[in-house]
Formats: C-alpha cells, sequence, structure tokens
C-alpha cells in the first residue's frame, strides 16, 4: 500500500459511489452525476437542510448521520440506475411470473416497492450474518466442547468472526461485473477528494495521479463498527449462559435475548466508530495511521482504478459541493 498522502485541507467533502455515476455531499451542497447511454453527464443539485443538533453532537451523531446516510444512499442509487438505463436493460429481458404480478399489483410504484423490499431483507441478511450466524457458530463450538467453558472467548470469536464475513461479502461481490464497475466509481470519488483535499485543480490529469484510498470510507466506517463492537461486547457483560440462571429459559432463548441486547447496544457502538474515523480524517500521526490501515487495506477490495470518464463524473458532482467562502468546512 502506498503511503497516504497528507492533504492540505480537511474537508467534510463526502460521496458514495452510484450506477454509472458518483453522489457528492458537502456543506450546503449536494450533487448526482451519472453518466447516461448518449454518453453525456446528467448533473443533478440540491440544497442540503441544515444540521439538527443530534447531527452534531459527539457520539450521539454517528447513528445518525448512519441512518441518514443509507436512506439517502439508497434514494441516489435507485435514481442513478433510472438515469443511466441501467432499468431499461432491465426492462428488455423477459420478465419472470413474480415480476409480472409485482407490475400489475403496483403499477408505477412498483420500483419504490422493489427498493422497500430490497432494503428489508438487505437488513434482515445484515442481523443474520453479523448477529444470529456467530452467535449460533459459537453456541454449536461450545457445546462440542463439553465441560471446557469457552465462553470469555465468545465476543472477540464473535467479532473475528463478523470481520470474516464482511471480507468475504467484499470479495464475493468484487467478482461481480455491475459491482465491478461500481466499484471504479468508489475510485473515481475517493481520488478526486483526494486531489481537492491536496488544493490542486480538479482536472482529470491530476485526479489520475491520486490515490484510490481513502480514510473517511464506509469501507474503513463498517470495520471500526466491528472492531469496536469487540471491545464493546467484552466489556458489558452480557451471556447467555447469565441469562438462563436469571430466567430460567433454554439456550436458544437464552441466545435471542443476548442478541437484542447486543442490538440495543448498537448505536453506542456506531457512535464510537463514527468518532474514530472523524479522527482518522482530520489528523495524520502514528495513531490514526494504525486505525486506518484495516480499512484502506479492505479498500483494496472495493475501490478499482477508474477511468477517464467515471473521473469526469467525479469532477461533476464534487464541483457543485465545494465549500463556498466562509462556510465551515472542517471536518
Amino acid at each position: 500500500m502506498s503511503k497516504r498522502e497528507t492533504p492540505l485541507r480537511r474537508t467534510t467533502v463526502g460521496g458514495q459511489a452510484l450506477i454509472e455515476g458518483i453522489m457528492m455531499r458537502g456543506v450546503s451542497k449536494g450533487a448526482m452525476a451519472v453518466r447516461k447511454k448518449d454518453g453525456t453527464i446528467d448533473l443533478e443539485e440540491w440544497d442540503l437542510p441544515e444540521r439538527k443538533w443530534y447531527q452534531k453532537c459527539p457520539f450521539v451523531r454517528g447513528i445518525f448521520n448512519f441512518v441518514l446516510q443509507l436512506k439517502d444512499g439508497m434514494t441516489y442509487m435507485n435514481k442513478s440506475m433510472e438515469k443511466s438505463g441501467y432499468l431499461e436493460d432491465e426492462e428488455n429481458e423477459e420478465p419472470s411470473k413474480f415480476e409480472k404480478w409485482l407490475e400489475k399489483t403496483f403499477g408505477k410504484s412498483i420500483v419504490a416497492v422493489i427498493s422497500v423490499i430490497g432494503a428489508v431483507l438487505g437488513v434482515a441478511l445484515a442481523l443474520l450474518l453479523f448477529l444470529f450466524v456467530p452467535t449460533w457458530i459459537f453456541t454449536g463450538i461450545q457445546a462440542l466442547c463439553g465441560n471446557v467453558d469457552i465462553s470469555p472467548f465468545r465476543s472477540l470469536f464473535e467479532g473475528i468472526l463478523k470481520i470474516g464475513i464482511y471480507i468475504l461479502y467484499l470479495w464475493l461481490t468484487s467478482l461481480m461485473s455491475d459491482i465491478r464497475r461500481t466499484y471504479e466509481y468508489h475510485g473515481a470519488e475517493h481520488k478526486t477528494i483526494a486531489t481537492y483535499e491536496a488544493g490542486e485543480e480538479l482536472t482529470v490529469e491530476n485526479v489520475r495521479k491520486h490515490t484510490r484510498f481513502h480514510p473517511r470510507c464506509g469501507t474503513s466506517f463498517i470495520f471500526l463498527v466491528l472492531a469496536v463492537s469487540i471491545l464493546v461486547y467484552s466489556i458489558v457483560p452480557i451471556n447467555s449462559e447469565m441469562f438462563i440462571a436469571w430466567f430460567g429459559v433454554g439456550k436458544f432463548v437464552a441466545d435471542l435475548i443476548r442478541i437484542a441486547c447486543k442490538l440495543i447496544l448498537l448505536p453506542i457502538v456506531v457512535g464510537i466508530g463514527y468518532e474514530l474515523i472523524k479522527i482518522a480524517g482530520r489528523y495524520d500521526n502514528i495513531a490514526t495511521r494504525i486505525i486506518s490501515a484495516p480499512g484502506l487495506a479492505m479498500q483494496r477490495l472495493t475501490t478499482r482504478e477508474p477511468d477517464d470518464s467515471q473521473i469526469e463524473c467525479a469532477i461533476a458532482a464534487i464541483t457543485p459541493c465545494l465549500p463556498k467562502e466562509g462556510e465551515d468546512d472542517k471536518w
């Protein structure tokens, strides 16, 4: 991995890769640039609402900003699918009986319905993979160990397993052609932000030479949340054996109670992870480089080197979002 570049600016500007495009958010402006099928760039801009107190309060802001970014990301991902012509390509394929039923039942609102279904299934899959599966695997291993008590290592084992699942998921998605192209736009987003932070003019030539890895990336944030969860769940004494003793329930129910407790603690975990990534994005020292290193390494899976047309999209998206005179752009 190349040495991290030291930016001249500590900007709040960030973004997200879309289908054939990029969405950027600045202090007061948001923008989305999408490459259309005719080769032109469709640019959409909007004003951002003033941040509420809970979006600025340390440790509280993390969970709210995370949820809002997920919501916005889904909204503009759907828009990019429409603008890029991706949905037209899907429509040219022979629809299944289920797809015909959906179209007949929901009509023009089918895209919104599918988006909601996708979001629900995505959350359900995330809960299954990152909460239920690690818990049940450890419970099974503990049963095989008989009288040997390995419960003190439960949080560590489950945390490592979650990170392993996360890496496997990133690797599998990187093998899909559509996702791989989105990862190229992800690389263009990072390189463009790095160019702005370095104080250079936003040209394709300047952007091309910068790194595609960035410490404020969502990939790094998710890793930090998983790492922090190991620490938090190790410190807070929640274990199945305790619930069995307290409530007289079986192992399965005790595991469900433990998972519910972990969900209650999740906002704290996300809040700490958010503050850590803000520190990593604002300062450049040995501590922040250690914090950033695992996430930057995983960005090798979630970013790819973009071509010039993708860089042009990133420049188009970031330009309206650059801070205006007098705006606080400090990360």
